[in-house]
This record gives C-alpha cells, sequence and structure tokens, in this order.
C-alpha cells in the first residue's frame, strides 16, 4: 500500500473518531459548559435566566403565561388590567359545559406570550406598555345553589373593583376582562362596576338577545332566583338601573317568541344589528351604527358571547344558531372600537365538551386578547368617570342645584324610579292577562 494512500486513512480514521466522540457526547465538564454558551459567550447571570424560558406549550396555564395573582386574597397588589375566571354555568337554558370555559381558554391562550403578544391589527404590544396586566384566577363559584353562587360572584366583583387600585391612579380601580362561564355571570360585574362609574353602555355580540323578561321562560314553578338567567341577565340590570340608554346587539339571529321581543327589547334601549348586516350592509355600517349609538367618553362595557360566530367557529358552546359570524369579522368590529372608554368586559359561553380541536376556546381567547389590546391602548381611564369624583359631582350639580345632587340621595331617588318602574311592569302584566281573558271570552261567544 502506498504511503500517501496511508496516511489517507489515517486521517480519515482520526475523523471518524472526532465524530465518533461527538455523538457519544464525550465531554469533560469543560467542553459541556463552554459548548452551552452562546456564539458571545455569554455566562447565564442567574437561576430564572437559565430555566424560566417556557415554549408555548409548557408551564401552568394562567392565560398568556402572565402573572398569576390570587387578587381576591391579598388585596395590597396593585395592577391595571386582569383576566379573571368565572366558572358558572347552572343559568344555562340548554347545554351546560361553561363552568369548564376560563380553564379551556387559558389553555388556548398559550401562544399568547409578552414576546409574541404584538397584536398586529392594532400595531401594539398590550403585555409590555404601561399596564401591569395579570392573571387573577378563578372568583369561587358554587354549582349547588344559584342564589349563593350570584352572592359569590356579586360580592367578588365589588371587592376586586372596590377595593383594589390600580398601579397608574389609586381613584381608578383596575378593569377586568371576565372568562365565563354562562351569559348570567355579566349581572354581578354590571352592578359591581355601576357603583363605581354609573350607569354603563353595553356592547352586546349575541346571537341572542338576551333582554327577555322571565315570563319567556313560563313554568309553573318560580322563585325570585328563578328569573335570572343567561337569556334575561340584560332584561334583570335593566330593571336594576344598571344600563344606560345607550346600547347595541350584535349578530342577533335567533328564534323570537314574537315581535314583541323586539318590542320588549326597544323599551330596553337597544339598537340591534342582525347577523346578516355585516356582509349585506358591510362592516363599516356596523362600525358606524355603534359608534353613533355608544357615546365615546361614557363608561362601555364589551359582552361577547362566543355564540355570534357561526358554530363552524364555535362548536363549543351551549346555545348553536346557524348563520353567524366569522372570526375575522367580530375582530374586525373589535378593533374599530378601541377609542370608547372601555370599563369592564367578558368572553362567555365557551364550553370546552363540545369544542373541536380547541377552535371555540382559541377564538375565546383572541377575543379576550382584543379586549385587553384595546383596554391598553385607549391609555388609563379618565378619573372623571368615577362616580363621587370633582368632575362628576360637578356635572351633577349644574342639572339640580337641590340637595338631591349629593350621590347618596340620588341613589335613594334611583331606587324610587326602579320600584315604580317595577310596579308599572306587574301592572303590565295584570293588563296584559286580562287583555287575554277577553280575548277569549270573545272567542268562546263567536263560537256560539
Amino acid at each position: 500500500m502506498k504511503f500517501d494512500t496511508l496516511v489517507l486513512l489515517a486521517t480519515a480514521c482520526l475523523k471518524l473518531a472526532d465524530c465518533h466522540r461527538l455523538h457519544l457526547n464525550e465531554y469533560n465538564e469543560n467542553e459541556l459548559i463552554y459548548d452551552s454558551m452562546d456564539s458571545n459567550d455569554r455566562v447565564p447571570t442567574n437561576l430564572k435566566e437559565i430555566w424560566g424560558d417556557y415554549w408555548p406549550f409548557q408551564g401552568i396555564n394562567t392565560f398568556a403565561h402572565l402573572e398569576h395573582h390570587e387578587c381576591l386574597i391579598d388585596n395590597e397588589k396593585t395592577f391595571d388590567v386582569a383576566l379573571i375566571g368565572v366558572p358558572f354555568d347552572t343559568a344555562t337554558s340548554y347545554r351546560p359545559g361553561a363552568r369548564f370555559g376560563p380553564r379551556s381558554i387559558r389553555a388556548a391562550s398559550q401562544r399568547q406570550t409578552s414576546l409574541r403578544g404584538y397584536n398586529q391589527r392594532a400595531n401594539f404590544n398590550p403585555y409590555t406598555s404601561w399596564a401591569q396586566v395579570v392573571d387573577c384566577g378563578d372568583i369561587p363559584v358554587t354549582p349547588m345553589d344559584n342564589s349563593l353562587a350570584f352572592t359569590q360572584m356579586t360580592k367578588g366583583f365589588e371587592e376586586l373593583l372596590s377595593n383594589r387600585k390600580s398601579t397608574n391612579n389609586s381613584k381608578v380601580p383596575p378593569r377586568f376582562v371576565a372568562l365565563g362561564g354562562d351569559h348570567s355571570v355579566l349581572l354581578p360585574h354590571l352592578r359591581a362596576l355601576h357603583k363605581i362609574y354609573g350607569k354603563l353602555n353595553i356592547i352586546h355580540f349575541d346571537a341572542h338577545l338576551d333582554t327577555w323578561a322571565p315570563d319567556k321562560y313560563p313554568s309553573y314553578w318560580h322563585t325570585n332566583q328563578s328569573e335570572v338567567n343567561h337569556g334575561s341577565m340584560l332584561w334583570k340590570a335593566h330593571h336594576e338601573g344598571l344600563t344606560s340608554h345607550h346600547n347595541i346587539h350584535l349578530g342577533l339571529r335567533s328564534k323570537l317568541s314574537s315581535i314583541a321581543d323586539y318590542e320588549d327589547d326597544d323599551s330596553q334601549h337597544f339598537e340591534r344589528i342582525e347577523a346578516d348586516d355585516i356582509w349585506i350592509k358591510g362592516p363599516q355600517y356596523v362600525v358606524d351604527k355603534i359608534l353613533n349609538t355608544i357615546p365615546k367618553d361614557t363608561p362601555t362595557y364589551i359582552s361577547v358571547d362566543v355564540d355570534v360566530l357561526d358554530p363552524g367557529f364555535t362548536s363549543g358552546t351551549g346555545t348553536q344558531e346557524p348563520g353567524g359570524w366569522l372570526p375575522r369579522e367580530l375582530l374586525y368590529i373589535l378593533r374599530q372600537i378601541e377609542d370608547l372608554s372601555i370599563v369592564g368586559g367578558d368572553v362567555v359561553e365557551v364550553a370546552p365538551a363540545y369544542d373541536i380541536a380547541e377552535i371555540t376556546a382559541t377564538n375565546g381567547a383572541q377575543v379576550a386578547y382584543e379586549l385587553i389590546t384595546s383596554m391598553v391602548k385607549k391609555g388609563p381611564l379618565d378619573p372623571s368617570l368615577v362616580i363621587g369624583t370633582e368632575e362628576q359631582v360637578e356635572l351633577v350639580s349644574i342639572k339640580s342645584k337641590s340637595e338631591a345632587t349629593k350621590p347618596s340621595n340620588l341613589d335613594k331617588l334611583e331606587k324610587e324610579l326602579q320600584d315604580k318602574i317595577k310596579e308599572l311592569d306587574k301592572l303590565k302584566d295584570q293588563l296584559n292577562s286580562e287583555l287575554q281573558q277577553l280575548k277569549n271570552m270573545q272567542s268562546v261567544f263567536k263560537l256560539q
């Protein structure tokens, strides 16, 4: 064998041995440490830097990997915007299961992080701006007793809004995006917000009116608590004086009892956008209708029932209605109304037991992200929105110079007005009943 050939074979063997050593990872300790460094030979400074980076599918499920804080327990923590789960679904009229909604929305939000939180539609990253955004966990809610459950939810929201401060301004409470739960969880949230901001404008994305009076769910059995379900909570909010005269439904397409349902809805001061309007009249028509209905600098609540979307995108919900919106249409509309003064919001009716491939939960997580984006991009709320500030008291005083300008007396007058409204509603029901009896008698006489 020639010498040159021997040299080539020897060189090849050395290279093969080196490759073999690489495959077997036969490094000494110094080599291992050196090899773990990046190209700049950067030395890790602490354990968090070494072990604190998770891939989206790793770690405990908080919304978008945000800091988790038990906000109901620790009242010293300050933050500006938070997610709060409300795992309650025993006020549904059809398919239950939304009690697992908060958990599934959080799981579906895992591809959101502060590193990848830039919202290209809004040209903004809500997780790296001025606001401290956290996940507050859940409000503990019993599934055994609806009366107790609504007490827990109402007290929970009152605790979060009345006894917590934002980092930016101690006069303004933090804002919450509630993860439902069925749609009735909106009512406790509105009750607590009303104590802070007064009457609220409602932007209601839903296939259903949810302004149905309790008698639209006829039954021999009745309690006061049975009046509240996921289709009557807006009716209840109106009769408790929580809502303003500037409200709007979007995406409606449900079946009705009769045209009287719309008449009842009118009396509760709601405008209506039908599901077909967005493709017949166009998205700009929808945007203009919202902005012409909702005064810009007044406290506004956005509620998104995922069944506003077509069942093809929300199989995991309790009351599907064919012919709904596309996700891109909903997200587009949400982005166009970001300049409104949003004091709270929710994403509700995600029922993962009926979901396919996390599609419903992923859409729900995206909606929550858009609501957070709007809250943060708009900037801190104007303190004058809060009842009791000098600005609010001055505005009230302009209307009247009497003692009724004091907030406590205003509350008393408002309660008296609500009582009168309830009396009138009862009288209306009695008159309708008597009218029906007369019609029945008339029918009998005609038969004779």
